[in-house]
This record gives C-alpha cells, structure tokens and sequence, in this order.
C-alpha cells in the first residue's frame, strides 16, 4: 500500500515497483491473506439476493476446489479457461483457481453473442469455460469443455499454487473492438500490483477503516477485475458482488444500502444516469469514474449528490490505470483527467516520439507494471502499438502543470476550418442543458470547413425533438464552449451506439455522419 501521509509530489518521488522474482495473483490476491487472516470478509455476495459473508478463508476454499476440477480435466500451465460468469464469489474464484494452475484466464460478457464469444474464445485457443447454467446455455454447440462450479466442491483438499513470475501470462483481456476486430491483451502476474497505486489514488488512498467497494461494472472486463474485484482482495478491502444484468438507479441505490459501501467507481454512463435522476448518495467516502472525461458540470452535481468530489482516472486494456486524480492530495482541474499516478511515466509526444508542451499523443514509458506483454498472437499490432521506448494510448491530449487534458482519440478529433477541436468538450456543454440526456459529437465531412461538428442527442423524457431545440442547443454551446466549437449540425436519435462498457462509440456516428454526408451530394 502507498505511505499514508504524504503528499502526492512525496509520493511520486519515493515510489519504486517492488516486483519480486516469484509472483502469483492468487497467492497475492487471497493466499497470503487468507493464511493470516482466514476469517477476515473478502467477498460480501448479493448475487443471488441472499446476503453470503465470503471469508478469505473461503474464498481460497473455493478456488483450490475449483482448481482440482480444473487440473482433473487436463487443464494445466499456459492453457487458456474462459470465465462466462457474472458477479460473485465463484467469479472470483474461478479466476484464482485458474491462476493457482499458472493457467491463463480470460475474462467473458454474458451479454455477447454467440459470434462475439466464439470470436474471442476461438482466438485464444481456449481449453475450457468457467460458467454457470446461463453461461453453459450461451455456449450451447460449441465445441468446448465447461465446468459449472457448485458449494459441493468445497470439501476438495489444499491446492498448491503454481511457482510463476511476474512475466508468466495470467490473463487474456480482449479490447471492446472499436477501432477494428478484438484483440487480446496478454498481461502478466505484475498486473494486479501494477493497478495497485492507481486504486489507491483514485479512492482517496483506498484502504481506509470501514472502507468497502463496488462497481456496477461488470468484471468481464479490466475496470471490474482490476479496477475493483483483485486489488480490492489484494488490499484486504472487502468487495461487494451483485449482479446487474442493466444499471438502474434504484438497485445501484439498494445495493450501496445493503452492502454498506463506502467506495464505488462508476462508469460514466452510470453518473449520467444517477444524475438525470437526481439521486443522492449519503455516506460514501469515495467515487471514481473512468473512461471518459466528466467535465465540471459532472464534478459539481458529484459534490451535491455524494458530498465528495469525484475522482477522475484514465487507462485502458492495455496499460491501465496510469493517471488519475485524487481530492485527498491535490485540487482536481477541471477538464483533466488527473496526474500521472506513482509508478508511471505518462509524457505526450509528438510524430518523432519527443515529448512536446503542445498537443501530441498521450503515451506510457515501457516499465510500467500494468503494461500488457503484448497482443496474443499478433506480433506486429504490438510493435504499432509503440513509438520507440513509448506505448501509444490511441488518445491525444496536453499536459498542463502535471495535469493531463484529455481532447480525443487520435481518430476522434475533429478538424473544422483550420481547428482541432476535441469532441469531449462540446459533449460536456451539451450535457448541461436540461433537455439532453446523452449525446456523442463527431466530424462530418464538408467541403468547406474540411468538417464540421456535428452533435447526436438522446433528449430526456417529457423533450421533443425540433429545429428550434436544436437552434438553442447549438447556441447554448456557443455560448458555453466556444464560438468556433459550436454544433452546427445536431440530430436527435433515440439511443447512442455504445460499448458493452457504456462507451459512446463515435466510429459508429462518424459513419452515419458520413453516409448523410453522401446521401446529400
């Protein structure tokens, strides 16, 4: 855990990596713990609606028992498993046990389909799947081993964790697929200690008395798994698991209530919610919210409806956690997305790989324990994905006094009339008008301007889309943003493309934008 007491710059300058030769994410994440304290609280699980008190004691139960059903189906080092699970203490065991084997695991969305599954499954090579009956049913006809684990197996002997090292593949996390197929990211042991400094911050130091978490993010993907279930186990925080199948605001409120949270990281989507309802959530002692930039609206409703201010941090599948902000120890800037967590050397550099005061890349020095090793099986996506001795985010941005400004992915950013303009910004300024509940804002090409801002709006309950609310949004950006920023485009749907992580996904609007484009030539 960081030193308590210090400040961030102390912090940041006393912090080294303490990676040991030998390293295993279960021993890490509950072995060790469960040896000292067995009967400490690792897991409270709400998934089935009955409370269940998951000890570290149990929990490392669960996966030897686990990791004895595993090995007695041939699985062994280096094969690849599937975890088809929601939320619950036999996710989280299913990833340990999988990890006591040295063992790779790959983390799966019960909401994919069956294409999605196979794609990601097929492409790894997968042995088995961890799953439940509804998992078991999504994987109906393929041709693939699957093991549905029951309370029954508890009474299986010890386990002995497989002797890894921190470069040993432990799990294969596969990108949302955006920008092109999806890819897995094979990271190593380190992970878990390389999102460590990154949790603690963006909770204000995380590990506090009484300090309990939760997501609403499922654990299929990294700010689930990493961001929450393992580094919480690793620092003896217990880990609140309740299934969502969609996020409403009323069962995130009944789940805080009956878990005794006290520290939560939300989505995005899941603030815009909570705030388009006005929902207020007493008692927290800290909120984090990563993958999109929340603007100072968000960051003022935050402070009204927890009494906290939330902190923003940023990363991705491949190397993530590598800023964040953190009120405990410095202001947050508005419009930024934090500083440069301990531990990372995060620069933004220009076409030659030089770090530059100006926009550029937002880019990671190699070194960084939360780095993947690289794309399973695709050797030359992970030489693109760095310039020389840097790993290129995909994003652009500034960096201002140590804090960095997030403007765009490289491929987002909208060039109008001699501007470069972030979309992320407009977004913000149409999020503050009371109509709109959700809007993404692309480049559609023109023959003037090279392209000009156009915004899609999903208006709230009780709106009406028209010429003359579309005049008033644009006007009140104007006013807002900036003049040569406005929307001089707006449509109105009645939902946004998303990510399955709750993600705008702007390819898609910037194709719409371009097929309207088309169709008026």
């Amino acid at each position: 855990m960081l030193e308590q007491g210090q400040s961030f710059d102390a912090l940041v300058a006393g912090f080294r990596w303490d990676l040991p030769a030998r390293l295993n994410m279960a021993a890490q994440a509950c072995d060790d713990r469960a040896a000292r304290e067995p009967e400490r609280l690792a897991i409270l699980d709400l998934s089935d609606g009955a409370a269940r008190h998951i000890t570290f004691g149990d929990l490392r139960r669960m996966a030897d028992a686990l990791a004895h059903g595993l090995a007695a189906r041939g699985v062994s080092r280096g094969d690849r498993v599937g975890v088809l699970r929601s939320q619950s203490g036999w996710t989280a065991a299913a990833h340990l046990a999988i990890w006591k084997l040295g063992a790779v695991s790959i983390p799966l969305f019960k909401l994919f389909g069956q294409d999605a599954l196979r794609t990601r499954l097929t492409d790894a090579g997968a042995r088995l799947v961890v799953c439940d009956a509804e998992g078991a049913g999504l994987l109906d006809g393929f041709d693939l081993a699957t093991l549905v684990p029951e309370d029954a197996y508890l009474p299986a002997a010890h386990f002995d964790t497989a002797d890894t090292g921190h470069e040993d593949p432990a799990v294969l996390i596969y990108t949302s697929g955006t920008t092109g197929a999806p890819k897995g990211a094979l990271h190593g042991h380190r992970i878990l200690t390389g999102h460590l400094p990154g949790v603690e911050i963006s909770h204000d130091l995380l590990g506090q008395p009484g300090d309990c978490l939760w997501t609403p993010a499922d654990w299929a993907w990294i700010g689930g798994l990493f961001d929450v279930l393992m580094p919480g186990l690793a620092l003896g925080v217990p880990v609140v698991a309740a299934r969502m199948a969609k996020f409403s605001v009323a069962d995130c409120l009944d789940v805080i209530e009956r878990g005794g949270v006290r520290n939560v990281f939300f989505p995005p989507t899941a603030l815009r919610m909570l705030k388009a309802a006005d929902a207020r959530i007493p008692g927290l002692r800290s909120v984090a919210s990563g993958g999109e930039p929340l603007g100072a609206e968000m960051l003022d409703w935050g402070r009204r409806a927890f009494g906290l201010t939330i902190n923003e941090f940023y990363g991705q599948t491949e190397c993530n956690m590598v800023a964040s902000s953190c009120a405990a120890l410095f202001a947050p800037r508005p419009g930024c997305i934090g500083k440069a967590v301990p531990g990372f050397d995060v620069a933004v550099i220009d076409a030659q790989g030089q770090a530059t005061a100006g926009e550029g890349d937002i880019a990671v020095r190699r070194g960084a324990a939360s780095m993947m090793l690289g794309y399973w099986n695709r050797p030359e996506a992970t030489a693109e994905k760095f310039r020389g001795d840097w790993m290129l985010t995909g994003d652009r941005g500034v960096i201002e006094d140590g804090f960095i400004r997030f403007v765009g992915r490289e491929d987002d950013v909208i060039t109008s009339a001699g501007y470069r303009i972030g979309p992320s910004e407009i977004e913000d300024g149409l999020l503050t008008h009371p109509a709109v509940a959700t809007v993404g804002v692309v480049g559609k090409p023109d023959p003037l301007r090279t392209e000009l801002v156009k915004a899609y709006v999903v208006l709230k309950p009780g709106f009406t889309a028209s010429d003359a609310l579309a005049d008033e949004l644009a006007a009140h950006v104007r006013a807002r943003v900036a003049k040569h920023a406005y929307p001089r485009e707006i449509g109105f749907l009645d939902a946004l493309p998303m990510t399955v992580t709750g993600k705008v996904i702007r390819k898609e609007l910037k194709a719409r934008a371009t097929r309207e484009r088309e169709s008026e030539t």
